[in-house]
């Protein structure tokens, strides 16, 4: 082993010898050069809600890429364990080596690894389509997983992209939020099939790069209980269960909610469990005047479920996220959504309702049995009226 004659204070704190062999080198393709830096970035991040994220991760070491597109990595990381870190190139100009670009898989400027010690990595890629086309050599078994979560994330991606510029036209926001929603999903589901850590944890950071897991909520938490199952003690998985904690997320599938009180309509206060009582279902609508999926909801999917159904001890009770008593009371009418009930503190989006039920996204909904019990949530169009369609032909 030679040891490095001169390294830096920053250096020293993260790399100890230089090795006979470069630990990661590999070659970029810079045939479309003109744009890039010939520089490839090592990045850590030191949290798990910073992975994929521009401007926090820790840069760790710089390699030149020379005119034939080669660069290497010689001083070995010090690391105890196997830790993510990003490799990551960037165009002319740019000022922060640590910025991810989380727009499109196919150009994506950085490629997530996990480094165990003893590595010796080889990498190729094109520098302009560098995270679809980033390979490695002989990889271990747990970048052999992340390259398989890469090319699921292709393949889904693309399809999102697909359904997404195709209900662009007609607005259709409901079907975009399926769509991501599938996306997402698909993610997760990687998470949930693997026995590798990292790219598990990778994936649920894809799934949503800025947090936002209040539509797959359910699916986050069962990966919490997951991996705190078989990893109890890394810091990652420490900070998912807090994350996934159920206190910090939406109401889930299967709980119960019993204590919520309506500050009706009509006037005076009732309690969820008096509007559950002798009723066979119960859908909890959060919806708001000013919201255009929402008013579509009411009058295609919610007036024929009520007109079908309310005999047979269904019922709809509504919570409006408004200010204006005015609008409120016209999108009621125009909708036909009169039928059923109506609640709101007429305070809009921020109020005790919202902060009850862990909510942020409307709109948004729940099906209740008569204990109060989350039988399904977040479903419709079609969906919804599947759903209930055939949960009341059962009772």
């Amino acid at each position: 082993m030679k040891y490095c004659l001169a390294l830096s204070l920053f250096t020293v704190l993260f790399f100890q010898s230089c090795s006979e062999e470069p630990w990661l080198s590999g070659k970029l393709d810079m045939s479309e050069s003109e744009a890039w830096k010939p520089i490839v970035y090592l990045v850590q991040p030191q949290k798990l809600n910073e992975v994929a994220q521009s401007f926090v991760g820790l840069v760790l070491d710089s390699a030149k890429v020379g005119a034939n597109g080669h660069f290497q990595f010689d001083a070995l990381p010090e690391f105890q364990e196997p830790v993510l870190l990003e490799i990551v190139v960037q165009k002319k100009g740019e000022k922060y080596p640590n910025r991810l670009i989380n727009e499109n898989p196919e150009t994506d400027n950085y490629f997530p690894f996990v480094y165990g010690e003893g590595a010796n990595m080889v990498v190729n890629a094109e520098v302009s389509n560098f995270q679809s086309s980033l390979t490695i050599e002989k990889p271990s078994i747990a970048n052999e997983a992340m390259l398989e979560l890469r090319d699921k994330r292709m393949v889904a991606f693309k399809n999102l992209k697909s359904q997404t510029k195709e209900h662009e036209k007609d607005e259709d926001l409901l079907a975009l939020e399926k769509s991501l929603h599938v996306y997402q999903e698909l993610l997760i589901n990687f998470s949930n099939s693997t026995s590798e850590l990292l790219p598990g944890l990778m994936a649920l950071r894809w799934a949503s790069p800025e947090g936002d897991y209040e539509r797959i909520a359910e699916l986050v938490h069962a990966q919490s209980t997951k991996w705190s199952e078989l990893y109890p003690e890394h810091l990652w998985v420490k900070e998912l269960v807090a994350m996934a904690d159920k206190r910090n997320l939406p109401i889930l599938t299967g709980d119960v909610i019993t204590n919520l009180q309506f500050p009706m309509k009509s006037g005076g206060k009732v309690s969820l469990q008096t509007i559950l009582k002798d009723k066979k279902l119960v859908l909890l609508d959060v919806w708001a005047s000013w919201c255009a999926p929402c008013r579509l909801e009411n009058r295609n999917i919610l007036v024929p479920l009520w007109e079908k159904y309310n005999s047979q001890n269904f019922q709809i009770v509504a919570y409006g996220l408004e200010s204006s008593e005015k609008a409120w009371d016209n999108a009621i009418e125009k909708d036909g959504a009169y039928r059923w009930l109506h609640a709101s503190h007429l305070q809009g989006d921020q109020n005790p309702f919202m902060e009850k039920l862990r909510l942020k996204t409307i709109p948004a909904n729940f099906l209740l049995n008569q204990e109060g019990r989350v039988l399904a949530k977040n479903l419709h169009g079609q969906d919804l009226s599947h759903f209930v369609n055939d949960y009341m032909s059962k009772q």
